[in-house]
């Protein structure tokens, strides 16, 4: 019995060969709209889907493979007598290879094109044709991705037919395929936040070295749909990236961003370890190193900003992880490329594109909007009042907190986070870590804001903060216990100001 292949590509990658080999084998080849005319134009004997449906194509070609004489070629059990019985007696002949990649809407629906415009970008077709041969694997050799054709054609020439394990992996894909694809589509159609069946879309872009930890293995995936920082990211120099390493290059460039005007955020371990803002790049960076000099050590820095050579040769001078920016001079790169494991990073989307996060559980998935609040309503609720500095002070404390992990406390001084108190179980030890961190060789933290990502549940924070000279406090309030720890900053001549809003990150 002659062996046939139905192929309709979008992606006409390598198709060709693919084709020229399989009428090589004695292999008829049946396609359909454009796909048959780039098959006629490079010489092949081609059948027309039209000729084997004895249909023309309608509806502007939405219909034109939906039909029995295909399906059925392509559903019939070739050991099941009853179906072969069947399609004989219909003139239906079987379907022996199904070559079909789909509209590119995974592409399509991120452009700026209009509703309708990408609604003609969801393939009917081609699903249901794979979906056929997938669930007929037994029988039928599906392929939808290019990159297996290499694979097909080497058992066909080395065995003479496609092996079972092969055929069963490639119907694999395409479930896998066609399950990402209509989970595209329903988030582009439902546009909820929370539908019932939580569908989501991502394809790998690279298996990762390990996890968190040696023995822990992992891989990277992006959004099919979505744009973010994260996606789109070019890596200029450097060795591959880690599991950890794109998380914590994540945390810093939201931080960094957080400002709009220039800023540096180093992070270590999940946490920033130094944030600042200045008049320029270099003094941002200076600012953010000298946070925590010896924590920098061995992290990740993400300036706002391009990055020029003076601030290059200062970032050359200490073991870094990764630099990221939204630019670099030739003469930064090139001072920082000398170091061949260095990760530098070009970053151009600055503001992050999430709407929703997830966070594993044994056997679920928590789903929740992306924290994109900063500050309800600036509050002064002490007898002193504070001074621009402060306020500005504690607009950037609000802006780290919320990338600390809870309980959060962070001591912000002229621009620069100078101690950072995050994970502990409870607020005062988070408030003596951050205190003791900012003080390090001073006598007093005079000047300096006391910044906290949750009510103070008793007054002791408070206190502690001024036994270091702290006299500007910002918080969200909302304890019971609010009126303690007012009255405890008023007893120290300290302002406190309530925003309204709480940044647990757990």
């Amino acid at each position: 019995m002659k062996k046939r292949a139905l192929i309709s590509v979008f992606d006409k990658t390598g198709i060709l060969e693919f084709a020229q080999f399989l009428n090589q084998k004695g292999v008829e080849i049946i396609s359909t709209g454009g796909t048959y005319k780039f098959l006629k134009e490079n010489g092949l004997s081609v059948i027309d889907v039209s000729e084997v449906t004895n249909f023309k194509e309608m509806l502007d070609g939405r219909v034109k493979t939906l039909h029995p004489n295909i399906h059925g070629g392509i559903l019939a059990i070739r050991d099941n007598r009853e179906h072969m019985d069947t399609i004989a007696k219909e003139g239906i002949e079987t379907i022996d290879y199904v070559v079909v990649n789909l509209y590119p809407f995974f592409r399509e629906v991120q452009t700026d094109k209009t509703f309708d415009e990408k609604i003609e970008f969801v393939d009917i077709g081609g699903p249901t044709m794979l979906r056929s041969a997938a669930k007929s694997f037994k029988d039928v050799t599906v392929i939808c991705e290019t990159e297996d054709y290499e694979k097909v054609m080497e058992e066909i020439e080395n065995n003479g037919e496609v092996s079972f394990e092969t055929k069963k992996r490639l119907a694999g894909k395409v479930f896998n395929l066609t399950s990402a694809y209509d989970a595209a589509i329903s988030n582009f159609l439902l546009e909820e936040e929370y539908p019932k069946y939580l569908n989501v879309s991502y394809e790998k872009k690279f298996d990762l070295r390990y996890g968190e930890n040696p023995h822990q293995s992992s891989a990277y995936y992006v959004s099919t749909t979505e744009n973010g920082s994260m996606k789109d990211f070019v890596q200029l120099n450097g060795k591959e990236l880690s599991f950890n390493n794109i998380r914590d290059m994540d945390i810093a460039w939201k931080v960094a961003n957080e400002f709009d005007e220039i800023a540096c955020c180093a992070v270590k371990h999940s946490t920033p370890c130094g944030v600042a803002v200045a008049d320029d790049v270099f003094t941002a960076y200076k600012k953010a190193h000298d946070c925590d000099p010896v924590s920098i050590f061995g992290g990740i820095v993400a300036i706002n900003r391009e990055i020029d050579a003076k601030t290059a040769q200062e970032l050359h001078k200490i073991f870094l992880e990764i630099v990221i920016a939204p630019a670099f001079t030739d003469e930064a790169l090139e001072i920082l490329n000398s170091k061949k494991n260095l990760r530098v990073i070009k970053c151009e989307v600055a503001k992050p594109q999430d709407k929703v996060e997830y966070v594993k559980v044994d056997g679920g998935i928590l789903v929740q909007q992306t924290n994109r609040k900063m500050i309800d309503n600036m509050e002064i609720v002490t007898k002193k009042q504070p001074i621009e500095q402060e306020l500005k002070d504690m607009e950037l404390g609000m802006k780290v907190v919320k990338h600390v992990k809870s309980n959060a406390i962070v001591i912000v001084k002229d621009g620069a986070a100078t101690g950072v108190g995050t994970g502990q179980t409870n607020r005062i030890w988070a408030t003596q870590h951050a205190l003791e961190h900012a003080k390090g060789d001073l006598d007093s933290l005079e000047g300096a804001v006391l910044a906290s990502d949750a009510f103070f549940p008793f007054r002791d924070c408070v206190d502690e903060a001024a036994k270091y000279g702290i006299k500007a406090l910002v918080q969200p309030g909302g304890s019971i216990r609010d009126k303690e720890s007012i009255e405890a900053a008023d007893e120290h001549g300290m302002t406190m100001v309530f925003t309204g809003i709480r940044h647990f990150k757990h």
